[in-house]
């Protein structure tokens, strides 16, 4: 069921990169010279013909307690001397259709470092038996019956057993690591803090990334459980069973069992990522007491790491090699101690990238800029330090229809595109200010940068119902050409409201890292509609947005001049 004009299928891998995972999956299997040969065209023949040479690959289903298959691959190092042991890395599968075979151009680094290597699909996704329960308590029992088959094996040390996993898997792998304290550390590229927070945000159901990760699940594969939820969620339904469905799969609720082990973590995510949470990872960075790393690059959901999961050199993978040596004693890694803290680069430039303690050394401070009035209804107003400006309203048609702004025009595609220096323009001067409100402050005076939490306090004044959505983005606009590029965005639904009753809502943005060049302005858009999320207004109708005395309202952005 894709929504309005998303791709229901935007986590696909290219033909080229199925066809090279085909060709190495073949390889490793039959080690010949005309496999190996067949390598030669990406210039991967020597890697596979050296990693034929070091370890032996597998493909091994584990039958779990039930009965069910779990299709897996193993590699282990070759001509271990009797009673040596190795570290091993289990590697639970991304959620693409082809599952764990999406890890084998990570193999032969791995297997150069001195580990074994175990990489397996979830029950339920691609080669595996099953049903799919989305990384729930089926899964991480499967994942202890994994570990138990696993340090069953001559040759593994069940004492330096690390997970790597990029989105299901990063997922999977922390959930695991909370319940099996046998997991000494964990790598997780694209990973989730709170998955209800990735679903709802500020009441606002994330519809079209739930429906593109339903659409990949496959729902016939689904458990009972999770159709039971799809359906609620479709169909605004919020209730406990949907809250404990998310809560045991968040691991935020783990923070104890983390805390207690020791246990270190690295993640990674995004600054426009479109799937899960990035302030629900943030918070759950802060609250870790454990060793931790955070790593934020430009782009969205598995842009970064992708190259790495394929064997090429990527800073997800190259991050999660060092961390897992540092912690388990391999060498993947190029030798260097792992970074600990914050880790960040700035939009929209991938050479960038600075380092901090903590993420409370990251942030800027906030300053305030006050929402002006305009001239005339359909004019922008202004956007400044300074005093607050009460007694304006400005008002909005919810029609359904989405404006110029939205989130993004494709899902993880457009933060791909940002990767490689070709972030979306949007046409803001064009933008129907009969559905869209703009404020815009005075040119900068120098380069400025953004960086960190930023927090929005406006009144919403629903005419026709108590319910109703809005969408903010704050954009960089270019007053020489009335083009912008997308700086963060979030979205707040007021409900329970009687028709007509103006409330006052205070909601933060996604935290946002974004240099701004001399003369360009900073841009605040508020309309009614985006089809990245759900809409709960009625249309046609009216939304009244306001600044009261007392209650003005103000958008806070973490600026300051660029050093």
């Amino acid at each position: 069921m894709p929504v309005d004009g998303y791709s229901a299928a935007p986590f696909a891998l290219d033909p080229e990169s199925v066809a090279t995972l085909d060709a190495i999956r073949e390889a490793m299997l039959d080690p010949s010279p005309r496999r190996i040969g067949r390598l030669d065209q990406w210039g991967l023949a020597d890697t596979y013909e050296t990693y034929a040479e070091i370890a032996e690959y597998r493909e091994t289903p584990i039958i779990m307690a039930d009965g069910t298959q779990i299709d897996a691959a193993l590699s282990i190092p070759r001509n271990l001397a009797p009673g040596q042991t190795c570290p091993v890395v289990v590697m639970p599968a991304p959620l693409v259709t082809i599952g764990r075979t999406a890890y084998l151009g990570m193999f032969p680094r791995l297997a150069l470092g001195g580990y074994a290597v175990l990489a397996y699909s979830q029950r339920g996704l691609a080669g595996s038996g099953g049903e799919i329960h989305v990384a729930g308590p089926q899964d991480v029992a499967d994942g202890v019956e994994i570990l138990d088959w696993l340090t069953g094996l001559e040759g593994i040390d069940a004492d330096r057993i690390g997970c790597f996993g990029a989105s299901y898997g990063a997922g999977t792998s922390l959930l695991l690591a909370a319940k099996d304290s046998r997991v000494k550390a964990v790598a997780g590229a694209s990973a989730w803090g709170d998955l209800f927070a990735s679903l709802y945000e500020n009441d606002t159901r994330h519809t079209a990334a739930f429906e593109a990760l339903v659409a990949l699940f496959g729902e016939d594969r689904c458990s009972k459980e999770f159709r039971v939820v799809i359906e609620k969620i479709r169909n605004n339904i919020i209730d406990d069973e949907v809250k404990e469905f998310a809560r045991v799969r968040s691991p935020k609720q783990y923070l104890k069992e983390y805390n207690d082990n020791n246990l270190p973590v690295l993640m990674t995510t995004y600054w426009h990522e479109t799937i899960f949470s990035v302030p629900a990872v943030v918070n759950f960075f802060k609250d870790l007491q454990s060793p931790k790393s955070l790593l934020v690059q430009i782009g969205d959901h598995g842009n970064g790491e992708l190259p790495g999961l394929l064997g090429l050199i990527a800073k997800p993978t190259e991050t999660a090699y060092r961390w897992l040596d540092h912690y388990l004693g391999g060498t993947a890694g190029n030798g260097t101690q792992p970074q600990f803290g914050v880790r960040s680069e700035y939009m929209h430039n991938l050479l960038s990238e600075l380092s901090h303690d903590s993420w409370e050394d990251y942030v800027l401070p906030r300053k305030r800029f006050h929402l002006g009035t305009a001239a005339s209804s359909k004019a922008d107003a202004t956007m400044a330090e300074g005093q607050p400006q009460p007694g304006w309203t400005r008002s909005l048609n919810a029609t359904g229809e989405s404006t110029e702004a939205v989130v993004a025009p494709q899902l993880v595609k457009t933060g791909l595109a940002e990767r490689v220096g070709l972030p979306h323009t949007y046409k803001t001067t064009a933008v129907d200010r009969d559905l869209a409100a703009a404020w815009t402050t005075a040119p900068l005076e120098q380069p400025m940068r953004v960086q960190g939490e930023l927090e929005l306090r406006v009144t919403v004044k629903p005419q026709a119902a108590g319910d109703a959505t809005i969408v903010a983005y704050l954009m960089d606009f270019n007053p020489a050409t009335g083009n912008a590029r997308i700086i963060t965005h979030a979205p707040y639904t007021l409900t329970g409201r009687p028709a007509g009753q103006a409330t006052t809502v205070t909601f933060p943005l996604q935290p946002a890292h974004y240099v701004l060049g001399k003369g360009r302005q900073l841009q605040l858009i508020i309309d009614s509609h985006d089809p990245f999320f759900s809409d709960a207004n009625t249309t046609p109708s009216t939304i009244e947005l306001s600044s009261p005395k007392s209650t003005e309202a103000y958008l806070d952005i973490p600026l300051a001049p660029l050093p």
